[in-house]
């Protein structure tokens, strides 16, 4: 029986050591949610939940990306419904003039509108912009993408993926200008184009045929987009359901378990609880040799 040192006591105080920060470590655990709280308790884990984190953020952003490039998409496709009306009004007056039933000065009248609608193509065209960024104007009709400057020019790159791979993680949108002299029709165009005017009944007879030609231009613009539109919104389904399976993937990793992390929590609440009543009876041994020198 020894007095200045009581081994008992220390083995106790010990466990009690370990059973505290047990219990701590499950409080944290039930507390927060979350099995990984620090690199201690699964330094690979935190690894891969850092990655997968990050892939999940990127993923969701990714999605707006997607989503704002559709609106784009609408911007733009909106503009082509207005310009898709001007040149019907265009081919009616076209029409009217090649007809012999008027004068040169009714025809002259009716080119005064046909020019006004040319026009207006022209001002729809270069007015529709989405953010700053003109849609319709040939801005981004370039067959080249360059991002290097702080406007990027020529085709609009659209990224989703979490990295930079051209197979993966992005793809173009490129819209032909819809301007009334790219689509060949008025003044405004070149004057070998047959839309050029409907001043003369022969004028108007061609241009009935270049005003064909410019709808089906603008048709296939329109095409375009909404081709691009539905790609944007199946890469939207995948991106979603990617980031959905990651978000499950990184929740069984760090997630806590709360049913068996309870069950460990009572186990070392108990486990502690014990250990202090035993240091206290452990503390009190050394006063028993008080009675063997009495």
């Amino acid at each position: 029986m020894y007095i200045n040192n009581n081994s008992m006591s220390a083995n106790v105080a010990n466990s009690l050591t370990s059973h505290y920060s047990n219990l701590a470590t499950s409080t944290q655990r039930l507390s927060t949610g979350l099995r990984v709280n620090s690199a201690a308790d699964d330094a690979a884990g935190l690894a891969i939940r850092e990655l997968m984190r990050s892939d999940i953020t990127a993923l969701q952003q990714g999605i707006r990306n997607a989503n704002d490039a559709i609106s784009l998409l609408q911007t733009a496709d909106g503009a082509l419904g207005i310009i898709d009306e001007k040149l019907i009004r265009m081919k009616e007056l076209a029409e009217q003039a090649a007809t012999g039933t008027y004068d040169s000065t009714q025809r002259l009248m009716i080119e005064s509108e046909y020019q006004q609608m040319a026009s207006e193509i022209t001002r729809i065209a270069n007015a529709t912009d989405f953010n700053g960024i003109h849609l319709l104007d040939g801005t981004l009709s370039g067959p080249e993408h360059h991002g290097d400057g702080m406007t990027a020019t020529g085709k609009m790159k659209i990224h989703f993926g979490t990295d930079n791979d051209s197979a993966e993680d992005y793809y173009y949108i490129q819209i032909n200008s819809a301007t009334a002299s790219s689509l060949g029709v008025g003044n405004q165009a070149d004057g070998t184009n047959k839309a050029y005017t409907v001043s003369t009944q022969e004028a108007a007879q061609k241009a009935l045929v270049g005003l064909r030609d410019a709808i089906v231009s603008k048709d296939k613009i329109r095409a375009n987009l909404g081709a691009m539109q539905n790609r944007l919104e199946n890469t939207i389904s995948n991106l979603t359901i990617q980031a959905e399976n990651l978000q499950s993937a990184e929740s069984r990793i760090s997630d806590v378990d709360v049913a068996s992390e309870m069950t460990n929590f009572i186990r070392n609440q108990i486990l502690t609880q014990s250990a202090v009543a035993m240091l206290s009876q452990a503390n009190s041994m050394p006063q028993m040799a008080m009675r063997l020198i009495g």
